[in-house]
């Protein structure tokens, strides 16, 4: 049985795009781009906010990125205030993890969004000490699909690679879990299609989150 789930957040634990949507269209709305639809954003989304403000200029026709460090800097401050605009867990999340905390397997949570953020969410939604260990990004720990952030966590809950499932809902995540050397599972209730992760090397891809039970 597996030790340990490692959790994407945005698009795995919860749905947070429209929290993104406002915050990035108020951001990049300051320098005459936007506003951008949800589908979009579920493209935009997944590879850190600095990712998220460049394609959303990028899409607008800002190809040299121009705006870029005004609208990255606008962002940070929006979205420090909406974060939890509209946050939800998914259906079936909560009941999932109170399983796996019944079963005794730790869990944590590795997210591209910036650590406090990424804090702010978890314990809003999910209550402080809920989670093993909750990771965002830092100056410290590169972006997804960097494997560190997943080497931090099993350092912290001494355990190894092959102890964890990995379950994320982009192919950025798929590659995250595989360069760590975990089992990858592709959620698709989240932003991105099955062809997607599978494409990225998910060893299995789930319809909903009690579907990650017959892998442990």
């Amino acid at each position: 049985m597996k030790k340990a789930v490692i959790f994407d957040l945005d698009g795995t634990l919860t749905d947070s795009l429209e929290s993104i949507k406002i915050s990035a269209d108020k951001a990049v709305g300051e320098f005459g781009f936007g506003p951008y639809t949800r589908e979009q954003y579920k493209y935009f989304v997944g590879d850190g906010a600095d990712t998220l403000i460049a394609r959303c200029l990028q899409a607008g026709g800002d190809k040299s990125l121009a705006y870029f460090d005004r609208a990255f800097v606008e962002y940070q401050k929006i979205f420090e205030e909406y974060c939890m605009y509209q946050v939800a867990p998914y259906d079936g999340i909560r009941e999932l993890l109170d399983t796996l905390k019944e079963k005794g397997v730790k869990i944590a949570v590795l997210s591209n969004k910036p650590h406090e953020r990424t804090k702010d969410v978890i314990h809003t939604i999910f209550g402080e000490g809920y989670f093993d260990m909750v990771q965002g990004q830092t100056a410290e720990i590169e972006k997804k699909p960097s494997p560190k952030g997943v080497f931090r966590i099993l350092e912290q809950l001494h355990l190894t690679a092959e102890d964890i499932l990995y379950l994320g809902d982009t192919g950025t995540d798929m590659q995250t879990g595989k360069a760590a050397g975990a089992v990858t599972i592709g959620a698709l209730w989240g932003f991105r299609e099955r062809e997607e992760l599978l494409e990225n090397h998910a060893d299995y891809v789930i319809e909903k989150p009690l579907d990650l039970l017959q892998y442990l």
